[in-house]
């Protein structure tokens, strides 16, 4: 008996610390972090070419709603300080600190934050086990998430998201997106990984990857950002393409000699042996430069 007791005390004295042991084996991933920029460097620079949407699970909806955007739309005063969503943020250009959020008297851990200092994306990831809220709570750029560690990867559940983007061209996810995400140490990099899906854009599961390079220190300084007129307009004018009117598919298509719904994306588009279908087109629709002239477009070589 007195040996049970001696157990029942034991597991009463640890219990608080079980926190602490679980969040040290993911250390790997607290500090500061600058983003990989080769991997998809135009999502993190220029952004990508309009009427770009190959190779991502999109429906008709999501290529509809894609097709009446202008890039002047950024002009306009309330579009120019958004932050980037937490289904974007990841990829861009900002440097990233990660921390971790204790309770003072078990020690357990409560939370862990993420800021990026473009346009001071700041995030909180709920680790106490909380549910999420009902479907009526406030959405936000962030969302709100949850997470858990699986040995030292972090994953992290998001909702309540506001509508966003999953690129810079027009294509948005809606505000019934959910996003699943893990952040995976490797020594002094992370990989970090985001899946999402999105009932009302998305035909299949959206996915993609970033990396991160550990820094010692970064600057986190404050991001004020002021809306200005930069494109004088009458009042209610907003940028934007009718049904049928955009030249962005077309144009996407010529500049790269492929069939115009190789552009259009759609879960077929995602598959390796789409490729075969692409450059059997190109070989039909060679121009006469390039059936007779100096060589052939690189799209079609092995």
């Amino acid at each position: 008996m007195r040996s049970t007791f001696k157990f029942l005390a034991v597991l009463v004295l640890i219990a608080p610390f079980t926190g602490i042991a679980n969040s040290a084996l993911a250390q790997g991933i607290f500090g500061h972090w600058n983003p990989i920029m080769h991997e998809d460097s135009e999502e993190r620079g220029p952004g990508p070419f309009a009427g770009d949407y190959a190779g991502l699970p999109i429906n008709q909806a999501a290529r509809t709603r894609a097709e009446t955007w202008q890039a002047s739309l950024l002009t306009l005063p309330e579009h120019q300080c958004k932050p980037h969503p937490s289904t974007y943020g990841f990829r861009g250009v900002g440097n990233l600190f990660i921390w971790q959020e204790l309770d003072p008297v078990s020690l357990q851990e409560i939370s862990i934050g993420t800021h990026i200092r473009w346009q001071a994306q700041r995030r909180t990831i709920w680790m106490d086990g909380r549910e999420h809220p009902d479907a009526m709570a406030p959405h936000s750029w962030q969302g709100f998430s949850t997470g858990h560690w699986e040995g030292d990867t972090l994953v992290v559940r998001t909702t309540h998201l506001k509508a966003g983007w999953m690129r810079r061209n027009g294509l948005a996810f809606s505000d019934q997106a959910v996003m699943t995400e893990r952040f995976i140490p490797h020594g002094d990099k992370i990989t970090h990984i985001y899946m999402i899906e999105d009932p009302v854009y998305l035909d299949g599961i959206f996915f993609k990857s970033n990396g991160f390079d550990r820094r010692e220190l970064t600057t986190m300084a404050a991001y004020p950002c002021r809306s200005a007129t930069e494109v004088p307009r009458e009042a209610g004018d907003v940028p934007h393409y009718l049904p049928g009117e955009s030249p962005y598919s077309v144009d996407f298509a010529q500049l790269y000699g492929i069939p115009e719904e190789a552009g259009q994306g759609g879960g077929n588009t995602m598959r390796p042996e789409y490729m075969h279908y692409v450059r059997e087109w190109r070989l039909e629709n060679l121009t006469r430069e390039e059936r007779y002239g100096d060589g052939i477009s690189p799209i079609i070589r092995d």
